[in-house]
């Protein structure tokens, strides 16, 4: 087992390990995050009901935080990550909890890089995770007091009325990469990103826009969005950090 190179950009480096599952040098590769999809150009992140609609609700999300751990590839030979001992086919590049924030411009901001060793990887996985003041996240939670008891934090405006979602998801992600990010004994570098689509969290199945203060804990939209928000990740070889698939 061995110590991977970690390069930072928002988040705190804790203690990341991976194990080799391959002959040859490794490849790094880069993990980033992007908040909107292909079709929205302002920033920032503005979304308004859809055409026809009888409301005329806009939102606007200025700022939008997620707690993370437990990122990391599962190679295609892996059923299970989460087992003990962990399998070597299963590469890590971050452990403990990260505050990420999501960007609301266009583009992908890069959080995390790791070398990886050749292999063919099928899956992201990571934990939208409530900050706790266990042992385990005790210097995090001190470092982080604003987020303790949530996992994610949004503000912005709802027709021009400030408002902040919080939310204490507590929920595995299991990203499929379709086609599987291969890494070869050449591959020098690539990067993966996860999109995930802030547009389509405060949303109803028509397409109409949700009050985000509504969706606050005991809110009436609390576990409409709740859904949404597991509903809108989804990751991809992204090679430019465009944000955007191909």
């Amino acid at each position: 087992m061995k110590t991977l190179n970690i390069s930072v950009g928002l988040v705190t480096a804790i203690g990341l390990l991976g194990c080799a599952n391959g002959n040859g040098p490794n490849g790094s590769v880069s993990l980033s995050f992007a908040g909107r999809s292909a079709n929205v150009t302002a920033a920032p992140a503005a979304f308004s009901s859809p055409a026809g609609s009888s409301a005329a609700d806009v939102l606007v999300i200025t700022k939008a935080e997620v707690v993370l751990r437990q990122i990391e590839l599962k190679a295609v030979e892996v059923a299970n990550c989460d087992v003990v001992p962990k399998p070597e086919n299963c590469e890590e590049f971050q452990t403990g909890p990260v505050r990420l924030n999501i960007p609301t411009t266009t583009g992908a901001s890069t959080q995390v890089t790791v070398d990886i060793p050749p292999g063919t990887y099928k899956e992201v996985d990571f934990e939208v995770h409530k900050l706790t003041t266990d042992a385990s996240e005790a210097a995090f939670a001190a470092a982080n007091p604003d987020l303790v008891g949530k996992s994610i934090v949004v503000t912005g405006t709802f027709n021009g009325q400030a408002f902040t979602f919080t939310s204490d998801l507590d929920v595995e992600q299991e990203l499929t990469l379709v086609p599987n990010l291969v890494i070869t004994a050449s591959t020098t570098s690539t990067n993966l990103t996860v999109q995930v689509n802030l547009g389509d969290w405060f949303k109803t199945t028509t397409g109409t826009l949700i009050n985000p203060a509504t969706a606050n804990k005991g809110g009436a939209n609390e576990s409409v969005v709740k859904e949404n928000i597991k509903r809108s990740m989804k990751a991809f070889e992204d090679k430019d950090r465009d944000g955007n698939e191909g």
